[in-house]
Order: structure tokens, then C-alpha cells, then sequence
């Protein structure tokens, strides 16, 4: 029996909602762990209480390079008669597609944290893991996913709050340049404790090419707020 086009899209709706819900909740969860470990044992034991939890869950968001390859490589709808006697009209809203997120940027963040966290600190635990930088990189990167999920868990259900919105489109601002730079000193500091000069070479050349990939990011972000803003100028003319 042939399914209808919106029971696939109910079951992709659902199954977004709850990969960003439990997401957000398992983000929340280590954000609080950091917080409270913190103060209590120093930055210096982070890793050593967080450090394959937040492996794992870092590692969970490989998911979505999968969810934007789908969508980037699905086909597009085959040409039946009836397509050409009577074609389909437009939908005015967009239908719950799998993401709409662009692969190559999806890529970029989700390697590189997965580099992070099984290459970098997994490998020099002793150099990367008991630096302030690991600690600081965990908050950024936790805020960050936090709001991204809950962002995306109340607009599937087309209830995101303003401050939400707001939240989501302005905090990178200062996230965004804490974590990579976390990043990128955790990269650093595990290429002065690199055994071998091969090593070494390879770990600098990962901070070079952070450069770009960086500007890559965080101009994406500043596009999709410009577009944010733009949705929302009509909305504000209509109120006053």
C-alpha cells in the first residue's frame, strides 16, 4: 500500500522533533555538568568527568550530515501524466523535508568537532582535556546547540518564541569566537605535545585551513540572520 505524501511527512516531522528534542536534552545535560563541576573540582578534571559523554553526544550530530545528504541528493519529483495534465500547485508553507541545512557547512562543523573530541583530546587527553580551552570550547559548544535544537524543536511545531528567535540569530556572535578559538588552541596545544614532526605538520595544517572553514561558518550564520530579519520587517509594519 502506498503511503501519502503527508504520513511521510508527519513521520519525518516526528522524527526531527524527537532527534532535536533529545539532542537539546542531552546538550542541556552536559552544559550543566560543566557548570557544576566547574567551581567544584576546576577546569583541570573536566574531561575527566564529562570527557566520553561529551564524546558521544558530539557524536550523535554525525546524524545530521547524513540528514542534509538525503536531502541535497533526493530526486526530484518524476513527470507523470497527470503532472502534466494538471499540475500541482505551489504549497504557500514548506513541507517538513528531512533539513534544509547546507551539506558542505554541515560538514565543516560536525568533522570538525568530531576531530576534536576523537582525534585531538581523545589522543593528548593530559595536554588538551586539563586546559581552560576544553572547558571553554564544551560551554560554547553547549549554549550553542542548546538554543540551535530547542530553536528547531518549537519550529517544527511553528511556535518559536521571540526571544528564541532572537537567541539563535544574535548569541554566535560571541559563541561562535569562543569556540573556534577554544578550538583552535586545544589544535595547538596538542601539536607542542605531537611526538613526531609528521604530527606536527599535520596539526598545523589543520589550524591553517580553520581560517577559512571559520569565515565559511560564521558569514553562513550572519546570512541566515540578514534573512531572519528580513521575515520579520513585514511583520513589524503590519503591527504599528
Amino acid at each position: 500500500m502506498d503511503r501519502s505524501p503527508s504520513s511521510g511527512a508527519s513521520l519525518k516531522k516526528q522524527y526531527l522533533t524527537a532527534y532535536n528534542a533529545i539532542s537539546a536534552l542531552l546538550w542541556l545535560f552536559l552544559l550543566g555538568r560543566v557548570l557544576l563541576l566547574l567551581p567544584s573540582v576546576g577546569y583541570q578534571n573536566i574531561y575527566a568527568g564529562v570527557g566520553q559523554y561529551a564524546k558521544w553526544t558530539q557524536t550523535l550530530a554525525a546524524l545530521e550530515i547524513a540528514h542534509s545528504a538525503f536531502s541535497a541528493s533526493a530526486p526530484p519529483t518524476p513527470l507523470t501524466p497527470s503532472t502534466f495534465a494538471l499540475p500541482q500547485p505551489i504549497p504557500l508553507t514548506p513541507s517538513p523535508e528531512i533539513v534544509r541545512s547546507p551539506l558542505l557547512t554541515t560538514s565543516i562543523q560536525v568533522f570538525s568537532r568530531l576531530l576534536l573530541v576523537w582525534g585531538i583530546v581523545n589522543i593528548w587527553p593530559d595536554t588538551t582535556g586539563q586546559s581552560l580551552f576544553y572547558s571553554s570550547m564544551l560551554v560554547a559548544w553547549s549554549v550553542t546547540e542548546v538554543i540551535r535544537y530547542s530553536y528547531f524543536v518549537l519550529n517544527l511545531q511553528g511556535e518559536v518564541p521571540g526571544f528564541l528567535t532572537w537567541l539563535r540569530y544574535n548569541t554566535f556572535y560571541v559563541l561562535y569566537p569562543l569556540g573556534i578559538g577554544s578550538e583552535m588552541a586545544c589544535v595547538y596545544m596538542a601539536s607542542t605535545a605531537a611526538k613526531t614532526r609528521g604530527t606536527k605538520l599535520l596539526l598545523w595544517d589543520l589550524l591553517v585551513l580553520y581560517l577559512p572553514a571559520s569565515y565559511l561558518l560564521y558569514t553562513h550564520m550572519m546570512a541566515q540572520r540578514r534573512k531572519v530579519i528580513r521575515g520579520k520587517q513585514p511583520e513589524r509594519r503590519l503591527a504599528n
